[in-house]
């Protein structure tokens, strides 16, 4: 039997390993340590940015700090966009608050900023105005940036700026992770760069990273003995793994290029398949990193081959393609909660799927999925 080729596997750059023996040299096998402070300085240096990072367990982790330092709390409601997976949207649950999910918009595939106005209004109308909008930059390719945020300032309404697909995609010219009132990142094993487990918040300054690393190790008070006045959490992210992400830092901009040219490999494999479009930004605005590379498959035109076809053909041939995310509110968790849109995701969703796009698949590997998908296409 042939090899699995995977959708986004972990890619090692060859440093990692001397960080991590770094780490048991030293003894620093804890939640703290030099390269902790050295990763959040480097992923700051590549961000270009003047704000501050914290280095935390998962990127669910760094929503939930967020919520928690915007003051989310029981009663409270959130803007959540729809289409995404449910690391965004459950810590609203955590805090006891209500998601309003939003649909995605045709152009970058994310939350549409009319649609967000509605729910705005409404809420308003209702005296629930959201606390925080909590926009994601799907598969990398960014949200409309500068229309969610005329839209946030306009109604003093934070933004929780999910960029946990999207680092080392700019908008602009500018970084993801560095538009919101707070950005969130993640290194989760399939993201485009890994600490095997990880995440970091992108914050407004050092007094917010210093009150965000406090409520992250425990909100342990300055006190001889453990002292908590407040609740607190475990979500800092240990010295190994941040080694890990220091050798990850290192090769990111190759690692943001081989998942670009994925993409081009795609655009040009599928050029010739009518019925077939390849997800693509405009790139006079925005500069995606294409952490996954996403098709949309329109039955009408392919002779009624759907993407579901596509996606076990090619599953029986070793090669593992997944649909899109399933927009939150058609979740059974999610399903009694406010929605506003007209479709939008629910259509992506019918007929989207992700195809293998890690940086470091081989010619041979490119080669057996050039292969599948002509042969399904041309039976």
């Amino acid at each position: 039997m042939q090899s699995k080729i995977w959708l986004s596997s972990p890619h090692m750059g060859g440093n990692e390993i001397s960080y991590v023996n770094h780490a048991f040299e030293t003894n620093w096998i804890a939640p703290l340590g030099p390269h902790v402070v050295g990763f959040e300085r480097d992923i700051k240096d590549f961000l270009q940015t003047n704000k501050e990072v914290a280095a935390l367990s998962s990127g669910t982790a760094a929503i939930h700090l967020a919520l928690v330092m915007l003051g989310v709390s029981a009663g409270d409601e959130v803007i959540c966009q729809s289409m995404t997976f449910s690391a965004s949207a459950n810590p609203i649950l955590y805090q006891g608050a209500t998601p309003v999910f939003v649909d995605s918009e045709p152009q970058t595939w994310n939350i549409c900023p009319e649609e967000t106005l509605r729910a705005i209004e409404d809420g308003i109308k209702r005296n629930k105005k959201p606390k925080a909008i909590i926009a994601v930059h799907l598969y990398g390719v960014p949200f409309q940036v500068d229309r969610l945020r005329e839209i946030s300032n306009h109604y003093n309404i934070p933004i929780i700026e999910d960029s946990a697909e999207a680092l080392g995609s700019t908008y602009k010219g500018l970084q993801c992770g560095t538009f919101g009132d707070f950005g969130v990142l993640s290194f989760n094993g399939n993201k485009i760069i890994t600490t095997s487990g990880g995440g970091a918040l992108v914050c407004p300054s050092v007094e917010a990273k210093e009150k965000v690393v406090f409520y992250a190790t425990q909100s342990r008070d300055p006190q001889p003995h453990y002292q908590h006045s407040h609740i607190g959490y475990n979500y800092r992210l240990s010295n190994v793994s941040a080694g890990i992400g220091r050798g990850q830092m290192e090769v990111l901009a190759d690692r943001v290029a081989a998942r670009r040219a994925m993409h081009e490999f795609y655009v040009d494999l599928f050029k010739d398949i009518h019925g077939v479009t390849v997800f693509s930004a405009d790139e006079s605005v925005s500069v995606p990193n294409y952490w996954l590379s996403s098709i949309l498959i329109d039955a009408d035109k392919t002779g009624g081959k759907t993407r579901e076809d596509l996606r076990l053909f090619l599953d029986a041939l070793q090669i593992e393609s997944r649909p899109l995310w399933k927009p939150m509110h058609l979740q059974p968790i999610f399903a009694s909660y406010s929605f506003f849109g007209s479709g939008v995701s629910e259509k992506l969703f019918e007929d989207g799927l992700c195809l293998p796009s890690g940086s470091n698949l081989s010619d041979e590997e490119k080669g057996r999925i050039s292969a599948a998908i002509t042969t399904f296409f041309s039976n």
